[in-house]
């Protein structure tokens, strides 16, 4: 029995190694290849479905207008509702600043038509399934990794980021400091 719970014991010992090496490895290559945006950096380039069913192509609004990103956790969430009906309410305002608003989720197609509908809102929303320019951004995740972040960025005409607001809890303050960017941004 002892020379059995010996080789037992060293089997599990090289397999934590093992995933331990992998785990380490794996980080080590991702974190090389994903650059987190920050203010002064270009805005990745990307491709999503909005509500329609429509390919949104990032490309085709570079260099027309100033651009608020915004990724925001889950469709028809109480913290979600408030800010996307506070981008809605306000959507005068970042048209005086010649921006448009994008906002971005895991969620599908037709998770956006709901909530789009119920919310008589006004702008684009793109599904980002499995959170590929979620990841491209570098948006963090919140509460131990299991929410998925708010994060609203101001892209000015040049596709260059001019502000990053990161608040899980406090929905409603990332119109105000997109507001605030763009305000800066026209003197």
């Amino acid at each position: 029995m002892g020379k059995s719970t010996d080789s037992q014991g060293k089997i599990v010992s090289i397999i934590v190694w093992g995933l331990f090496l992998m785990v380490g490895n794996t980080s080590t290559t991702l974190a090389q290849k994903v650059k987190k945006v920050a203010v002064g950096s270009h805005v990745p380039e990307f491709k999503l479905v909005d509500q329609t069913g429509k390919l949104f192509d990032i490309k085709s609004v570079l260099g027309k207008e100033n651009l608020v990103i915004y990724f925001y956790p889950k469709d028809g969430t109480s913290g979600c509702t408030k800010e996307a009906c506070s981008f809605r309410d306000n959507l005068n305002e970042f048209k005086t600043s010649d921006a448009i608003i994008i906002g971005i989720s895991g969620d599908n197609v037709e998770s956006h038509k709901k909530f789009i509908s119920d919310n008589h809102l006004n702008f684009t929303l793109l599904a980002d399934e499995g959170n590929k320019v979620r990841k491209q951004f570098g948006v963090p995740s919140s509460m131990l990794g299991v929410v998925p972040g708010r994060v609203t960025y101001v892209v000015n005409k040049k596709g260059i980021v001019i502000n990053i607001f990161n608040s899980l809890t406090q929905p409603e303050q990332h119109i105000v400091e997109a507001l605030t960017a763009l305000k800066h941004e026209k003197k």
